[in-house]
């Protein structure tokens, strides 16, 4: 197993285009100069001290100090700890502190979101638009990556990264990344994709995210392709993008592909040389519209920051299925409270499953995980890794091929009358309507017992919510079971979304229906869907209330007046 510091060294003699954005092209050579430059300013600001660790932070939009930033840390066997700037205030001040920082890169558009915190004691903020910077960096210009560093060799198992999961709530988790795990992750995927040198990756997705470094950073870096770089995700640029940096390849995650397809077409949409897209949660429909649309073709994964289980998609993967075990994994969906594996899933002709009561559970590796634990947080560890099976948090069914569907994060289960049901598998049929730019399912309290059904729609442009039209669509979809059509729907501007561009169905289920947003309902399972007017409202209010539970949005009853 290699380390990522090789990787970079390698770059040395390579003088073709390494890396760009809208305003600097640098080379192989001059990438891994960067680098080297700033190791060497690096083991000066952080030398070898007993019980200080040699972590970096970076609060930086994905501008070129980010690669050459994460180049230094492989170099110098530090550790990098990507910021998220979306977060304020003492959640950001935590974030620093947890991760023991010792310095924090950062760039002057991000220098007040740290005014008067309390940031750890010595910790050193160096900011790379300004001349003190380029001042301080200047006599490390003669560094090479083949310099001896004041620390030992980075070795596969040196710690490289910290990568804050994006969970919406509590404290993020910082999940721990070795050199030789991350450098294992960029080679598997140049042979599985055949990545090669003339390639261009292109970075949209936020760079503080395991996403942009594992998927797309890391094999760029393993097959010596070329990078390019937009600092913040935009739709409206992404296509100017590709063709000016005549982008071959990108990452998304969440609802980014939505947004591109929410862009108005044009006569020029396959003028360019995409030919992929890797990623999470686009869906199978909206990834039909992407590459009949673009003429790209978009595969989805599944992995995490945290490397405990992976899934690949094979040549025969059915439609709406991730994929099988990556190799070597021993993935198997069991059911969380008896341990047993879950049988496989049946579906009717039209594609309904039948049994997902029995047949979605949780995934989990039985076998040996490259999971290497989050920094300093034991009680993480404990819950992801039960009786040495590695615990992935997300739902699942397989068929009786071995192919596995995606159904969910554990929380995301819903119960409606006594059948469990799951929102991905939801949303996937929902994402069909062509009306539908954007589609969030989430339970929200029953006023009895279990849960009931929620949509957030989000319309494409020029369309508008008519409840005839949704409700003859849901009647259409065969694969629609009888419990899951919404009772709730609310027609959004558009989806709360998290940094990283995965629906916030925390902010969604907190505000349920106390929301200034429409709504409309169906009072029975076959009625015509009606707007929830403030006298509906009022008499459901009334409703919970009998069963001794608030209206879902409302504080709880001990706190209204």
């Amino acid at each position: 197993m290699g380390t990522v510091a090789e990787l970079v060294r390698r770059q040395w003699n390579d003088h073709r285009t390494g890396l760009r954005d809208e305003r600097t092209t640098l080379t192989h050579h001059q990438v891994a100069a960067g680098a080297a430059a700033r190791a060497a300013l690096l083991t000066e600001l952080m030398p070898p001290r007993p019980g200080r660790e040699p972590h970096l932070g970076l609060l930086l939009d994905n501008t070129p100090e980010y690669p050459l930033w994460l180049g230094a840390a492989a170099l110098a066997g530090a550790a990098v700890a990507g910021i998220n700037p979306t977060r304020r205030g003492a959640e950001l001040a935590r974030d620093i502190r947890h991760t023991d920082c010792r310095v924090l890169v950062t760039q002057r558009a991000h220098l007040p979101l740290l005014d008067g915190l309390p940031l750890p004691a010595g910790l050193r903020v160096l900011v790379t638009d300004t001349d003190a910077y380029a001042t301080l960096l200047a006599p490390y210009g003669t560094a090479t990556p083949h310099d001896t560093f004041l620390r030992p060799a980075a070795r596969p198992d040196t710690r490289f990264l910290l990568s804050f999961t994006s969970g919406s709530t509590g404290a993020p988790k910082a999940a721990v990344c070795s050199q030789g795990r991350l450098a294992a992750a960029g080679a598997s995927l140049v042979s599985h994709f055949r990545i090669r040198p003339d390639d261009t990756h292109y970075i949209c997705m936020p760079m503080f995210h395991g996403n942009a470094v594992i998927a797309d950073w890391a094999p760029a870096l393993a097959a010596g392709a070329d990078i390019a770089l937009r600092a913040r995700f935009s739709a409206s640029r992404f296509l100017p993008d590709v063709r000016r940096f005549g982008a071959t390849y990108f990452t998304y995650v969440g609802r980014a592909v939505q947004y591109l397809l929410a862009t108005p077409p044009g006569p020029h949409d396959r003028d360019h040389r995409l030919r992929l897209g890797f990623g999470t949660e686009a869906g199978a429909a909206d990834a039909a519209r992407f590459e009949a649309r673009f003429g790209a073709r978009l595969v989805e994964g599944y992995g995490s920051s945290e490397g405990g289980a992976a899934i690949q998609r094979t040549p025969g993967t059915p439609a709406g299925a991730i994929g099988r075990a990556a190799p070597g994994d021993d993935l198997a969906v069991v059911d969380p409270e008896t341990r047993r594996e879950c049988p496989p899933a049946r579906f009717s002709p039209t594609g309904v499953l039948l049994n997902a009561d029995e047949a979605v559970g949780e995934l989990v590796n039985r076998g040996r995980s490259p999971f290497e634990g989050y920094w300093r947080n034991p009680e993480a560890d404990a819950a992801r890794v039960r009786d040495s099976w590695y615990w992935t948090g997300d739902l699942f069914y397989r068929d009786t091929d071995g192919f596995l569907y995606f159904a969910g994060r554990t929380d995301d289960r819903l119960r409606v009358d006594s059948e469990n049901l799951a929102a991905a598998m939801i949303e996937n049929i929902l994402a069909r309507w062509e009306r539908a730019a954007g589609v969030a399912v989430y339970a929200i309290p029953d006023p009895v017992a279990g849960d009931q059904v929620m949509a957030a729609l989000a319309l494409r442009p020029g369309t508008a919510f008519t409840p005839g039209a949704f409700a003859g669509f849901l009647a259409a979809q065969g694969d629609l079971g009888t419990k899951m059509p919404p009772k709730y729907v609310r027609v959004v501007p558009e989806l709360p979304l998290t940094a990283t561009n995965k629906i916030h169905r925390v902010a969604l289920r907190r505000t349920a229906l106390a929301t200034a947003d429409p709504v409309w309902w169906r009072p029975a399972p076959t009625a015509p869907y009606e707007p929830l007017t403030p006298a509906v409202r009022a008499r459901l209010r009334e409703e919970y209330a009998r069963q001794g539970r608030p209206l879902p949005g409302d504080p709880p009853l001990s706190d209204c007046p």
